[in-house]
């Protein structure tokens, strides 16, 4: 047997485990009907995002009520039904560790990044990397799109790829060439990623929007989605301090229900962003004058944050900026290993 076809046969065994697997994280919101709900209704759900039980008790009354055809009185009904089918109330320590033993790290390609992101990049979580151009964001993302689809030996999920693209920077060609380098099927690889070009905002939204019906038709099927960059449209939609206040309150919406599918469907999220030169800096005796955009909103919303910068020659990097579990550190990449 080939080095592919095991492969396809680890992913195909590893998608009937899931099956039972997922359970723990959410029931389709299909199973609403057998408990007297309309579904012209649960379609209405579904053209919103919501297509999880599990959503229904993330998602606000007051936001249930702007979909088009409920009423408060509908709303009261499937907020009561969703409880009765997943209880969204308090669990002990242990269950929640029950929970939480279910997350999977995706290999970056390098064993010294991995090292410093305690395996890879973890899904139930949104991992952010930032920093200024050719230090290494887009590659990593490519390379995470090819390694999610290898066995978990190999450090992959046996999963498939989202990949949101707002700059023009997704390539095939390095797609392959790095299926090539874990020895792969480069057609599959490319086959096993989901690839959509946003050229707004609310594009970048209606994308998310439609992946989380895709992740719930297809159960445990994907296990990284990606978006590079989370800012650029956002800087380009909402020009000048007028419109500060909205974007940052557009990107809040954005992020929280990135938040919501990396929890609810156990999917790494993995983002890039920007930096900018921060004018006060030099005021403060700070020794790197650059910092993320998107302010706290973004800040907060990132479970880890990847500082990438540039050294002497091809030398890169890395940097952990924030994160939960793991130590401030930094790792020193020499060559182009992305």
């Amino acid at each position: 047997m080939s080095e592919l076809e095991q492969v396809v046969l680890d992913q195909e065994t590893d998608a009937q485990e899931s099956e039972e697997e997922e359970e723990l994280f959410y029931t389709e919101i299909d199973e609403l009907q057998n408990h007297g709900i309309n579904s012209s209704d649960i379609v209405k759900l579904k053209s919103a995002g919501i297509c999880t039980v599990r959503a229904i008790h993330m998602t606000t009354r007051r936001n249930l009520c702007k979909i088009k055809g409920l009423s408060e009185a509908k709303v009261d009904k499937l907020k009561e039904t969703a409880s009765k089918l997943q209880s969204a109330s308090f669990m002990t320590g242990t269950e929640f560790s029950q929970v939480r033993s279910k997350v999977m790290h995706i290999s970056t390609g390098s064993k010294t990044l991995d090292s410093l992101l305690g395996g890879g990049i973890p899904t139930m979580s949104i991992t952010e990397a930032f920093g200024e151009f050719r230090t290494g964001k887009t590659q990593i993302a490519h390379t995470l799109c090819v390694v999610a689809q290898l066995p978990p030996s190999m450090g992959g999920t046996n999963g498939k790829a989202a990949f949101i693209d707002t700059e023009g920077t997704f390539r095939p060609e390095r797609i392959k060439a790095i299926a090539a380098r874990f020895g792969i099927d480069q057609e599959a690889a490319l086959e096993n990623i989901l690839f959509a070009r946003a050229f707004t905002s609310e594009h970048q939204m209606e994308l998310i929007i439609e992946l989380t019906a895709r992740f719930a038709e297809e159960k445990g099927v994907y296990r990284l989605l990606i978006i590079d960059s989370i800012i650029a449209l956002f800087r380009t939609d909402y020009a000048g301090r007028g419109e500060l206040a909205e974007r940052q309150q557009k990107l809040n919406i954005m992020l929280s229900r990135l938040t919501k599918i990396s929890e609810e469907f156990n999917v790494a999220v993995y983002i890039t962003n920007q930096v900018q030169a921060d004018p006060g800096s030099s005021m403060m005796f700070v020794s790197d004058p650059r910092k993320p955009i998107g302010g706290h909103v973004l800040a907060h919303a990132s479970t880890i944050r990847l500082y990438l910068r540039k050294g002497r020659g091809d030398e890169r990097i890395a940097k952990i900026y924030d994160s939960p579990d793991m130590p401030e550190a930094e790792a020193r990449k020499f060559g182009r290993i992305f």
